[in-house]
């Protein structure tokens, strides 16, 4: 059992906040934004807020983890700042997988992961640090998520596949078996991979084809 602060105040961090109370362990003792957000009355739901700069003073490393399971912006660069800005000061990360998720023993998880319920993780599967992992997935046996990746829901990664860094797929696409999606590949909601993806491309349709626009200049 770990005593937590959960970063952020928003929808994230709110359903966090509920899964841990609900299907953890962990006891949530404060929230945490950057100051620039300190709300004026520092508070949610009896907790307090405290400001990202100044909480190793109240909440020690020590004593306390973290958890940072924040949005896909920015191709989920802003999530990889705040993890590895967290890392720095000396905290612990801790993972939340749902106790309503299929995860054979030994399943490699890293830290800052948020697995949400009726994921299916077969044997032999890797799954990275600060991986976001919505409800309702299938990740293929032999298949590697790796670090900062954001799958949504009922998305269908098959056997031997690759999910590179920054990834981000949308709700309802397929990733054919043995398919590398490169580092910050975008797949849009439905699509479908069939073969392997380049670096920073956006693919839509079905059989998806790749957008002339690259993922690092999407705004969403």
């Amino acid at each position: 059992m770990a005593r937590v602060i959960v970063f952020g105040t928003r929808d994230l961090a709110q359903l966090a906040r509920f899964y841990l109370d609900c299907d953890s362990d962990h006891e949530v003792v404060a929230h945490c934004v950057h100051e620039a957000y300190l709300p004026d009355e520092p508070t949610l739901d009896g907790l307090p807020v405290v400001a990202f700069e100044e909480v190793q003073s109240r909440f020690p490393p020590e004593r306390y983890a973290f958890f940072a399971p924040m949005s896909h912006r920015d191709m989920n660069k802003q999530r990889q700042q705040v993890y590895e800005q967290t890392r720095a000061k000396g905290y612990t990360l801790i993972s939340y997988v749902s106790s309503r998720a299929t995860v054979f023993p030994e399943t490699p998880i890293g830290d800052n992961c948020f697995i949400l319920e009726d994921n299916t993780l077969q044997p032999f599967t890797q799954i990275g640090s600060n991986v976001v992992l919505w409800s309702g997935n299938h990740i293929g046996h032999h298949s590697v998520i790796q670090d900062h990746a954001f799958l949504t829901s009922h998305v269908v990664v098959s056997g031997h596949c690759t999910i590179g860094s920054y990834a981000f797929v949308g709700v309802n696409a397929s990733v054919r078996d043995g398919v590398t999606l490169s580092e910050g590949t975008f797949v849009a909601m439905a699509a479908s991979i069939t073969r392997d993806t380049d670096a920073w491309g956006v693919y839509k349709g079905n059989p998806a084809e790749k957008s002339k626009i690259p993922s690092n200049r999407l705004r969403f």
